[in-house]
């Protein structure tokens, strides 16, 4: 290799930066110790700022754009280096490209609840995520407090202050917004409208950093608030407890007479059947003043057992019996005993209950 050839390689002709990556804020071009020569490119794409760093001072700023390097074109690293006629020699300087396009699919939340004095709940506490999108906007801030010497920064390095920063930006606004824990789901939108203004003010002048966009994308209960919410709402699409009761045991009958032979389903659908016609007698029975005492159970009153599907079923009386019949659980060839009965009689021909079945119709003619 000639001299031409070795002092050409030590001399830098093109600066620039290809960035193929998603998340890179600053990156430093690599210099090596090489020089910068007269007239050499400086390429500056679409979504980048170039900055010159000379012995740790902020030189010159470059928007986008394709530059040859030259005196009139580095007013403040000409002053610093004392050129007052051009340079012709090359020379050092650190070389740092800023992203000023925006950053997206970053994701904050509360690391830990958020305590909120809500009206109807007291003190409660709530968490909250969503997504924001992160761009550079003064590159010279953001060099000085945030980058330093480092060859390269990326928005990664900038997730534990940015959710920091949010995190007390949306537990101040909370404070201050007065929304119930209820109706902050209809309020996401203004909400994050206001924690952005609220994160934007603090990193701007500090970092040099600008918060584009904010999304609320949910703020949760803690998960024993959310259940109690489920049963209150459960409650409320149940509206009269009394008539979902009816209905309930009405599809409980229907199920055990739909299945005979299910092992003890009949006996179960006649005790639900008498439970059925107690409630609806205690639903139909008119309202008996304070002042009024009830009457005595009827003394000595029957009582009556019935065998369905092999199983004894009872006491019932008389009217729970003939509330059975009428729902065809009980026919004539039912077997029934009551006190002072030797044996069980098929209902039919005990004088007692055959009464409640009605005249039997008479043959058809022919």
């Amino acid at each position: 290799m000639g001299l031409l050839d070795k002092l050409r390689g030590e001399l830098i002709d093109i600066i620039e930066w290809v960035d193929d990556s998603k998340h890179t804020l600053v990156w430093r071009f690599p210099r090596y110790q090489n020089e910068i020569k007269n007239g050499a490119q400086l390429i500056v794409r679409p979504g980048q700022k170039a900055i010159f760093v000379h012995r740790g001072e902020i030189a010159d700023v470059f928007d986008e754009g394709h530059y040859e390097l030259k005196s009139d074109n580095l007013p403040i690293l000409s002053t610093i280096m004392g050129w007052k006629y051009g340079f012709n020699s090359p020379f050092r300087s650190e070389v740092y490209f800023v992203s000023t396009r925006q950053i997206t699919d970053l994701k904050w939340g509360t690391p830990n609840p958020v305590m909120l004095r809500d009206p109807e709940f007291g003190p409660i506490r709530l968490r909250a995520f969503g997504t924001y999108t992160l761009k550079a906007v003064d590159p010279k801030a953001l060099l000085k407090e945030l980058v330093g010497a480092n060859g390269e920064f990326s928005s990664d390095e900038l997730s534990e202050l940015m959710r920091s920063i949010i995190t007390q930006a949306f537990t101040d606004m909370l404070g201050t917004s007065k929304v119930a824990a209820l109706d902050l789901a209809s309020h996401y939108q203004e909400m994050a409208v206001e924690l952005r203004k609220l994160v934007a003010e603090r990193i701007d002048d500090e970092y040099g950093l600008d918060i584009p966009q904010l999304f609320i994308v949910n703020v949760s209960l803690p998960e024993a608030v959310e259940k109690a919410l489920d049963v209150r709402t459960s409650m409320g699409v149940v509206g009269d407890m009394n008539k979902y009761q009816q209905y309930q045991m009405g599809n409980a009958m229907m199920a055990a007479a739909d299945n005979p032979g299910g092992g003890g389903s009949e006996g179960m659908g006649l005790g639900m059947g008498f439970a059925m016609a107690n409630r609806m007698a205690q639903m139909g029975a008119a309202p008996v003043a304070q002042s009024v005492s009830a009457p005595p159970p009827v003394p000595n009153a029957a009582t009556w057992h019935a065998a369905i599907g092999g199983q004894s079923s009872g006491p019932h009386t008389l009217a729970q019996i003939q509330t059975a019949i009428q729902g065809g659980q009980i026919d004539r060839a039912t077997l029934v005993w009551c006190v002072g009965m030797s044996n069980w009689q098929p209902a039919g021909e005990v004088p007692q209950t055959a009464g409640l079945f009605g005249a039997a119709p008479p043959p058809l003619p022919r």
